[in-house]
């Protein structure tokens, strides 16, 4: 049976790479039923992606090989991999987290120092190439603020599964208090939550690692709380804020309907398709407030149908904005 070219070269690699002793031309053409110009064309080509194959002579004949097989070959990132790899770098930079950025690039230098030398350079031109055509949309809002030090030793704590004690400043709170916590996860986002249970308490919260210092990881194992999941606690909420979760029930007008059915609000939101091409958007959360900001972004495309208290929320932010008429002509705010 007669191969595909790609396939016949794959499997003259794998003869190449699983002989000790090589193979010369002869066998090539012998083996794949072809002429000795077309195995050597054969060869070449695979020279071109294994840069080590290795040429052993005997007397005046030649024979080939692949030392050290190929799995390096199947393990080579590609150029799309390293590029995202550099993105995900810069976006971390642009957000305030330099420690996180300085960690992907030296990541990036890791896993390019795995490729060989006449394929990395090749890479290098076509990663340089994509990075000038990408870009990461900067968004407004606050960078967080973290110690790297204190997210080490939180990230220790949790791989070693041991209580944390550490000075923490609660809001409206201007001395620093000792608190000894079991960590179940962290929670990345405009600002750092470190996911623990106080000692006592029955359920965790969410603690700032901002307002932390002094972070020390202690002996004693941490009690995480039995069937407790970050997926799920995260997934509890619109965004940060943790609260009972509520049956939330939201209509988007037909003009946006269909960006609003691309939109990701929670992983467990429903659509329900209405006669005059509007959208019902269901589902459970918490949180509240944060999805109040949310729906500002949304400019009036989505009303809310349900909770009564959303609804209040809702009246109550917008109150919160004064009017041009009734600002000071010189308030600077």
């Amino acid at each position: 049976m007669r191969l595909d070219k790609a396939t016949a070269l794959l499997h003259l690699a794998r003869r190449l790479a699983g002989s000790a002793e090589g193979l010369s031309l002869e066998e090539v053409a012998e083996e794949f039923g072809v002429d000795r110009r077309t195995a050597e064309r054969m060869r070449d080509a695979v020279r071109d992606l294994f840069p080590q194959m290795e040429e052993i002579r005997e007397g005046r004949a030649k024979r080939f090989r692949i030392p050290g097989g190929l799995d390096p070959f199947f393990e080579t990132p590609t150029v799309e991999e390293l590029a995202d790899l550099a993105l995900a770098a810069e976006a971390s930079r642009q957000a305030g987290l330099p420690d996180r950025a300085e960690n992907l690039i030296r990541l990036a230098g890791k896993v390019e120092s795995r490729i060989r030398p006449g394929l990395r350079i090749r890479y290098a031109a076509d990663v340089e190439a994509l990075a000038l055509t990408e870009r990461i949309a900067l968004r407004p809002g606050p960078r967080p603020a973290c110690n790297p030090e204190v997210l080490r030793r939180l990230r220790a704590a949790l791989l070693a599964m041991k209580q944390v004690r550490f000075a923490y400043t609660a809001r409206g709170e201007g001395e620093a208090m000792m608190r000894t916590v079991d960590p179940c996860g962290l929670l990345f986002g405009s600002v750092y939550y470190l996911v623990g249970r106080r000692e006592g308490a029955p359920e965790p919260v969410l603690w700032r690692l901002d307002r932390m210092a002094d972070v020390e990881v202690l002996d004693g194992a941490a009690q995480v709380p039995e069937g407790f999941e970050m997926e799920a606690f995260a997934n509890q909420s619109f965004g940060v804020f943790q609260e009972p979760a509520e049956d939330v029930v939201l209509r988007v007008r037909p003009g946006s309907a269909d960006l609003a059915r691309a939109f990701l609000f929670h992983p467990g939101q429903t659509f329900e398709t209405q006669a005059d091409g509007s959208l019902i958007l269901r589902m459970r959360v918490g949180g509240l407030l944060e999805l109040c900001w949310h729906l500002f972004t949304w400019r009036g495309e989505i009303e809310i149908v349900g909770p009564e208290r959303l609804k209040t929320l809702m009246s109550e932010e917008l109150a919160r904005f004064p009017s041009v008429e009734s600002a000071a002509p010189n308030d600077p705010s």
